[in-house]
């Protein structure tokens, strides 16, 4: 039996996440929890029924087809401790204001979704990126969802925050033709508070990956009052120099995702944080490259 993991979105013909047109494949299930988090419906990795009340005409044509009396007449329209997630309820949604994130795939249905792309990827030069969430917590999948890929010559690259068991991960890594991974904040202690666990692991692992020699290239997310400070600044610049790696692809905060929190019901803080000015932006620029530190992208 194939293994299968909660894949929540595949979105085609993106032009960043690595180079030419690439699919973007999101997975369901992160071990750390940013505040910050762009896809909070990515976190837990159960799929959930998601509520769109905008869109919603109150036909209750969900009500009727629900073997489990899970929606609500008022309020947030599903009951997610009486749901099963058979989305019979979507199904009966003229109106899409319900819809089921997350589908357990196997990597065979997977690599057919993205093989109707195949010409693109190779025209360009692109290819499929993995991320989430956090695609390492299913390497059994991962693995054959890679041999079927390189079986067909498709370029692969994955997107991690660096938290997986490197006895487990070393030889699916070596399959990868590129590895994005996410530095976040480098102080342990704040690290634990914001994040989670983990900060230990995650250095040690971006050690290995650079002193082995794995195509490996470093991002950081720059979130106002979080990872933006000068001191995080300087360890971020300071653990990459000691890496031996001079360069970061640097990701302006956004508060796109906080959009998303209702829609699930969840439980993500709404930090109501702006975004950077193109001044305070070429300031943040400036402070890597005084420590030595190159910036793959101009602007936020």
């Amino acid at each position: 039996m194939e293994p299968t993991a909660p894949v929540f979105d595949i979105q085609r013909f993106s032009l960043h996440d690595g180079p030419g047109v690439r699919s973007l494949v999101f997975i369901k299930g992160c071990t750390l929890h940013c505040p910050w988090c762009q896809n909070p419906e990515s976190q837990a990795s159960r799929p959930v029924i998601a509520f769109y009340a905008d869109r919603c005409q109150e036909s209750f044509e969900c009500a009727a087809v629900c073997p489990n009396r899970a929606i609500r007449v008022e309020g947030y329209r599903v009951d997610h401790e009486r749901c099963d997630l058979c989305a019979r309820c979507v199904a009966a949604c003229a109106y899409g204001a319900l819809r089921l994130i997350g589908e357990h795939l196997t990597p065979t249905q997977l690599v057919d979704k993205l093989l109707v792309d195949l010409p693109y990827y190779e025209n360009s030069g692109g290819g499929v990126t993995f991320t989430g969430g956090e695609p390492t917590l299913y390497p059994d999948f991962m693995r054959r969802v890679l041999e079927l890929c390189k079986a067909v010559g498709i370029h692969t690259n994955l997107e991690t925050a660096g938290t997986f068991s490197w006895a487990k991960w070393e030889p699916i890594l070596a399959m990868l033709d590129l590895i994005y991974f996410d530095l976040k904040i480098l102080d342990a202690e704040l690290h634990e508070a914001h994040l989670g666990h983990g900060l230990s692991r995650i250095m040690e692992n971006a050690a290995n990956l650079t002193r082995r020699g794995f195509p490996v290239e470093f991002r950081m997310a720059l979130v106002p009052g979080y990872t933006d400070t000068p001191a995080n600044i300087v360890a971020a610049s300071d653990f990459l120099h000691r890496l031996g790696y001079g360069a970061v692809h640097l990701l302006a905060y956004h508060n796109m995702g906080e959009a998303k929190i209702d829609i699930i019901q969840g439980t993500q803080p709404k930090l109501g944080l702006t975004r950077y000015s193109d001044e305070s932006w070429r300031e943040l620029v400036r402070m890597f490259r005084e420590r030595g530190i190159e910036v793959l992208n101009e602007s936020p």
